[in-house]
């Protein structure tokens, strides 16, 4: 009985020793996730890396294509794709990319880059200039792109480590085209869980990002009016109907809708920006095209300017004996509703772009009046988005998005690149042990 006893102790204490030298999970899963954004950072400050994105970055500026036009920027895409070997998805919403990196099982954790340009004449003097006229990548989305790219080339190289699915998605029209939209209703996000996404910005210097929990972009919508009346000589007003009176009657009235029903602690904007009407002197015109956004961050408050809009318009232009109509162009234009970020995925981008670029390097930003279709994505999935800096230590102010003079400090490269591989690899990381896979069902795939 004695050697018994002494032989069930020594079983107990081997087996304590043996599990006390064996990390548990969730350590060896810490330590992943912890070190992996340095790993990612220094693959992508390396000169073959940092050079490979500078390069198809340029390529993409030379040759700006606008919403669902994106044919040559597609081509680029999946020839880099198709040298990394990562297979995807083409077309998707007529010009996206859809790339896979891992396991093709879940979990499945997406990152977004737009693809378009923007219809303007580029006024920066330099070797990759938009060589065609009248477009230009003026919002970094030529960035975003090498940047994803970027990350897909990180991933691919740590692939062993990958604990589930990286959804790479090359998404066309986010400039007024709803993009994001059509990449939902594709059916290319079925199974993801959660999506992140960025934007370069000049405000802040390179290896800085700053983003926030909660409403961080508006929902925007668009409007336009024609203000019809009775046109006529200008010397005998009398005899017309001026509408160009209405129509500044108008928008004077439009301005009161947030001065003065708004409440003051609910951000809202409206401003009329077109204002079309008559072409002489002396000549009234028959009609007035007037027309401009609105912008709120809650749907209750959205809702409420645009019938107020419609309301203020048609009735001001009663009142000078005018008629009017209104169009929000949903049918074309859809709405964008707000950028709203998701309170989980705000910790965990705390917590991966803390230790890859130090606490201090992570801003807290107040919430701004621009829109990102984004959005759409955040409306059936939780969803991340945050701004990523390239301000260099000049003194000189790099000029803001939508300028003809916008430039990309291409230093931000790599820092975007490794946070978008991090901040995914890590996700799959964190949830691959909460997936319950049944057997036989394929749904779980792609």
């Amino acid at each position: 009985m004695a050697s018994f006893t002494l032989f069930f102790l020594s079983i107990i204490i081997i087996l304590h020793v043996f599990v006390a030298a064996t990390p548990s999970s969730s350590a060896s899963e810490q330590l992943s996730s912890s070190t992996l954004p340095t790993r990612f950072l220094d693959f992508a400050k390396k000169p073959e890396t940092f050079d490979w994105m500078v390069n198809i970055r340029r390529k993409i500026h030379e040759y700006p294509e606008l919403q669902y036009e994106e044919f040559k920027t597609s081509e680029v895409i999946t020839e880099e794709l198709d040298k990394l070997g990562i297979s995807y998805k083409h077309p998707v919403a007529e010009t996206g990319v859809i790339g896979y990196i891992g396991t093709r099982k879940p979990p499945f954790v997406a990152l977004r880059a737009d693809i378009d340009a923007l219809p303007m004449q580029e006024m920066v003097e330099w070797e990759h200039k938009s060589k065609v006229d009248g477009k230009m990548h003026a919002c970094g989305h030529d960035a975003h792109t090498a940047m994803v790219l970027g990350a897909a080339k990180i991933l691919k190289q740590h692939e062993k480590e990958i604990q589930g699915t990286v959804v790479l998605v090359f998404q066309p029209a986010e400039e007024g085209g709803a993009g994001a939209k059509r990449i939902i209703e594709a059916g290319a996000l079925e199974n993801v869980s959660a999506i992140f996404g960025l934007h370069v910005m000049p405000n802040y210097r390179v290896g800085e990002v700053a983003s926030r929990s909660g409403a961080i972009m508006a929902a925007s919508g668009r409007f336009q009016a024609t203000i019809s009346g009775k046109g006529g000589h200008a010397a005998i007003p009398q005899h017309s109907i001026d509408p160009i009176l209405a129509a500044a009657n108008v928008i004077v009235s439009l301005q009161h809708l947030v001065s003065r029903e708004s409440d003051p602690l609910d951000s809202q904007v409206v401003t009329v920006a077109k204002f079309q009407g008559g072409d002489a002197f002396n000549v009234i015109p028959d009609s007035v095209t007037i027309g401009g956004t609105f912008r709120t961050f809650s749907k209750e408050s959205f809702k409420q300017l645009k019938q107020r809009i419609e309301q203020v318009i048609v009735g001001q232009a009663a009142v000078q004996r005018c008629n009017a109509t209104v169009d929000f162009f949903q049918e074309k234009k859809p709405f964008y509703p707000a950028v709203i970020n998701d309170g989980g995925l705000h910790k965990h981008f705390q917590n991966v772009a803390g230790s890859l670029l130090g606490t201090n390097k992570v801003m807290e930003m107040p919430p701004v009046m621009a829109a990102e279709d984004f959005a759409f994505y955040q409306e059936v999935i939780p969803g991340y988005f945050f701004f990523l800096g390239m301000q260099n230590d000049s003194s000189e102010r790099l000029p803001l998005i939508h300028s003809p003079y916008f430039t990309v400090n291409e230093d931000a490269l790599p820092y975007g690149a490794s946070l978008h591989a991090s901040l995914a690899a890590t996700y799959l990381l964190k949830h691959h042990h909460d997936v319950t896979i049944v057997e036989g069902k394929n749904h779980d795939e792609l």
